[in-house]
C-alpha cells in the first residue's frame, strides 16, 4: 500500500524542500540592515507617484470573482467533454444542471450591473 503513495509522498517531500530552501536562502543571503532609500515602495525601478493606499472599488473584486467562476466553468467543461459518450444521460444532465444554475449566476450579475464597469 506503501508504494501506491510513494510518489505523492515523494512530491509533498520535494516542494517542501524547494519551499525551504528559498525560505532559508532568502532569508541568509538577504540585507541585514536595509536603508531607508531600499524600503521605499517603486515600480519599474521608478518611485511611484499618487496615492499609496488608494482603495480599490468593490467592482474590480466583484469582476475578478466573476472570471475565476466562468474560468472554472471551463475546467469543468473541458474533461466533461472528453467523456461525454462515456458519462450518458446522467452526465448530460449533470452538467446541464451546472450550465445552468451558472447562466443564472450570470444573469444575475448582469441584471445588478456587475459586468458595467463605469457607471
Amino acid at each position: 500500500m506503501f508504494e501506491t503513495y510513494l510518489p505523492v509522498f515523494l512530491m509533498i517531500g520535494v516542494a517542501s524542500a524547494v519551499a525551504l530552501g528559498m525560505f532559508l536562502a532568502t532569508t541568509l543571503a538577504g540585507p541585514k540592515k536595509p536603508s531607508p532609500e531600499k524600503n521605499l515602495p517603486y515600480e519599474s525601478g521608478s518611485n511611484t507617484t499618487g496615492a499609496n493606499h488608494i482603495r480599490l472599488s468593490v467592482k474590480f473584486y466583484l469582476t475578478a470573482i466573476l472570471f475565476v467562476v466562468f474560468d472554472i466553468e471551463a475546467v469543468f467543461l473541458y474533461p466533461w467533454g472528453g467523456m461525454f459518450r462515456d458519462l450518458g444521460w446522467f452526465g448530460f444532465v449533470e452538467m446541464l444542471l451546472f450550465l445552468v444554475i451558472l447562466g443564472v449566476t450570470l444573469v444575475y450579475a448582469w441584471k445588478k450591473g456587475a459586468l458595467e464597469w463605469e457607471k
